[in-house]
């Protein structure tokens, strides 16, 4: 049987503007409980931002809490729609060596799939798929 992204993939995406602040982002992160943010103008999906990004591309040069996230996020950005097969998302995950791939529908971002969800979808009782599916200890 085949399971489609949108099965399995958060389905309501949190994005911030280009012009939005680390510190902003950050404390998006914080509050949603969330590793990852779409960077996004007008609906249109510019970039992603992840946690690691906030500490290796900002605080580790020397830049600021007040610095604009899109010197920070990544901008080559791969995506799948909601209706591909979670196999051919895991594809792109693994080609591109990504942990976080946004789902994009009619050039809008619907949702994120994250190499948890297909642990969990794929193994629920191996440890990556407990670790991803327990509840965050934040």
């Amino acid at each position: 049987m085949v399971v489609t992204v949108r099965e399995i993939m958060a389905p309501t995406p949190i994005t911030a503007r280009p012009e939005a602040t680390v510190r902003e982002v950050a404390q998006i992160m914080r509050d949603e409980d969330i590793g990852s943010v779409l960077i996004a103008d007008d609906d249109r999906l510019l970039g992603l931002i992840t946690d690691r990004d906030l500490v290796v591309r900002t605080l580790a040069v020397g830049a600021g809490a007040e610095t604009p996230v899109r010197e920070a996020c990544s901008e080559q950005v791969h995506s799948v729609g909601p209706d591909a097969d979670v196999v051919e998302a895991a594809e792109v995950m693994r080609n591109h060596a990504v942990r976080r791939l946004p789902v994009v529908e009619n050039g809008r971002a619907v949702g994120v799939l994250s190499l948890g969800d297909i642990a969990v979808l794929g193994a629920p009782a191996s440890v990556l798929g407990g670790i991803s599916g327990a509840m965050p200890n934040t």
